[in-house]
């Protein structure tokens, strides 16, 4: 019985992704996402499809937000010849500087069909309270 030629090259990138995966340069999926200034209030959209909403992780330090989520993804092949189970934890993050000082305890989150909304309002700017000193 000869062998399918197109068997030997799908094994071979297989053994390729299975490699950058190994030593951590299959680092290709980031998180895309939108940043949104507009009526008091920062809008922050990322795409996370194929994420639970609990394995989401959504952080504000200082203006640095940070968006993080992880899972476990695990494959079955039966066929007549073998059977083989791969399992693979995947793990996403992204940090973004806010173009404004916000509301902390304001910050509200959904998550939609693999879309991650973050509002953010806006904290509004102190009057400017400076005055001015003589030189003498």
């Amino acid at each position: 019985m000869q062998r399918n030629p197109f068997d030997d090259i799908e094994e071979l990138f297989e053994r390729m992704s299975r490699s950058f995966e190994e030593t951590g340069l299959a680092r290709m999926q980031d998180i895309s996402l939108d940043v949104v200034e507009a009526d008091g209030d920062i809008e922050v959209v990322a795409d996370l499809p194929g994420y639970e909403k609990d394995s989401i992780d959504v952080t504000v330090r200082g203006r640095q937000l940070t968006i993080s989520a992880e899972r476990e993804e695990s494959t079955d092949v039966d066929d007549e010849r073998y059977v083989r189970r791969e399992r693979r934890h995947r793990s996403v993050s992204r940090s973004v500087t806010l173009p404004a000082e916000i509301k902390r305890d304001e910050v509200s989150a959904s998550y939609h069909n693999g879309v991650l909304t973050v509002t953010l309002p806006k904290l509004e700017a102190e009057p400017d309270d400076s005055h001015r000193i003589d030189i003498e």
